[in-house]
């Protein structure tokens, strides 16, 4: 196939729930302006819903829902520039080997047949898995409101994961609705990834909005639960406080005091360890005694964050790599870091789980895929899909929990 002869270039970006889709799609604006977006949403337990999607508030050309080979076939069939994979790693690698094999044999790529694929090591001419965590979202630092406009306003940014037991949540919800009671011209927001039985990159089995119903005196006036888009709700936030989610990242962008919570300890399993030297760590205690976190510089900057307006830069380094690959008549093939000599114990296995040989060929038929299939069978395969999907996440959301907690009788 011809290389792209689009005035815009054209970039495909795969992702496996919608945080991802999310970065992956800012990064691809960033990267790339002024291009035309092809989205990309791998089948999966996380594949994100509609409302999911429309609370992320990224727009793309086109977006479908794939399998491995589906997206396989769709990159390696059309003229791309540039292919993000905003995956977990080993999703990431399962699309390195498969895009490594469609190209196989063919000697150098020529671009616009494969794009540039992803690289895992920075041996191959691409941009690989899901920003780092420092990348934050374009946006620039929001202006206060005018003194008496509205309340100040608290945004706890909730997590599906984190942390992962109910009496940690219990406590979480507890000092939330405490700090509006506490600050009664205080505005407290929840802010809620997801509705129950939606899933989003991790698995939430003990939803906020059930333990709230359980509460006890419930939530005061001044304190209720929030949806929508991240970056409106920020909008009007006068400080983030959070467990170790990314709205940190974009609330620090915009400037605005931002605490991650020690209330549980600073653990791995948090994730919070990672803002360590962030000036950012308090508690609920010090908060409600009128605390305002004060960020460090140097941490800010070694992170990407610039509330300073100088994040436009950030990508420069990148938009002139992919320049300079773009000129080039063809692409050195993909060599991805994980091989069966590297990684025999395990490349198979995350391979297989995404449907790939240890080859990197598709081991299905591939006529699940949503651009082959057609009629009558697109139709019940999308029914049977659905229900599939409903009862995994009844079994995750409510049977598991029920098992679990008999178990510790």
């Amino acid at each position: 196939m011809p290389a792209s002869t689009s005035p815009r270039p054209r970039v495909a970006v795969l992702a496996d729930s919608d945080t991802r889709w999310k970065w992956g799609a800012l990064t691809a604006h960033r990267i790339a302006p002024d291009h035309r977006l092809d989205g990309f949403l791998l089948r999966g337990r996380a594949t994100p819903t509609a409302r999911q999607l429309d609370e992320v508030g990224v727009r793309a050309d086109s977006l479908r829902e794939v399998t491995t080979a589906g997206f396989l076939r769709a990159v390696t069939g059309e003229p791309y520039d540039v292919v993000v994979l905003a995956c977990v790693g080993g999703a990431v690698q399962a699309m390195l080997h498969g895009l490594a094999r469609a190209t196989a044999g063919a000697g150098e790529v020529e671009r616009g047949e494969a794009g540039p694929g992803a690289a895992a090591n920075g041996t191959t001419p691409a941009l690989g898995t899901v920003p780092a965590p420092g990348t934050p979202a374009p946006g620039t630092p929001a202006p206060g409101p005018a003194p008496g406009e509205r309340p100040h306003t608290v945004c706890f940014a909730v997590q599906p994961s984190v942390p992962d037991n109910r009496a940690g949540r219990d406590y979480l919800l507890r000092r939330a609705a405490g700090h509006a009671r506490l600050h009664p011209d205080r505005e407290v927001l929840i802010k809620l990834r997801s509705k129950p039985g939606e899933h989003t990159t991790h698995i939430e089995e003990l939803p906020y909005q059930k333990l709230v119903s359980r509460l006890p005196g419930g939530l005061p006036a001044n304190c209720r639960l929030v949806y929508g888009h991240m970056g409106e709700v920020l909008d009007r936030t006068d400080l983030l406080v959070t467990v170790s989610s990314t709205a940190a990242l974009e609330a620090l962008h915009r400037g605005i005091p931002t605490a991650v919570l020690t209330d549980l300890g600073i653990r791995e399993a948090l994730g919070n360890h990672h803002f360590l030297g962030s000036g950012c760590l308090a508690s609920w205690d010090e908060l409600d005694a009128g605390h305002r976190p004060e960020p460090d510089r140097s941490w800010l900057a070694r992170q990407g964050v610039a509330a300073d307006g100088h994040y436009e830069h950030a990508f420069d380094a990148a938009r002139e790599r992919i320049a300079e690959l773009l000129a080039r008549p063809a692409l050195p093939p993909i060599a991805p870091y994980y091989t069966t000599f590297t990684a025999p114990g395990y490349l198979p296995g995350i391979l297989a789980r995404y449907g790939l040989d240890v080859r990197g060929e598709p081991t299905g038929s591939g006529a699940e895929d949503d651009t082959a299939a057609r009629g009558v069978r697109q139709v019940v395969r999308s029914a049977v899909r659905d229900a599939a999907r409903g009862a995994y996440r009844h079994g995750v959301q409510r049977v598991a929990p029920v098992i679990r907690r008999l178990g510790e009788l």
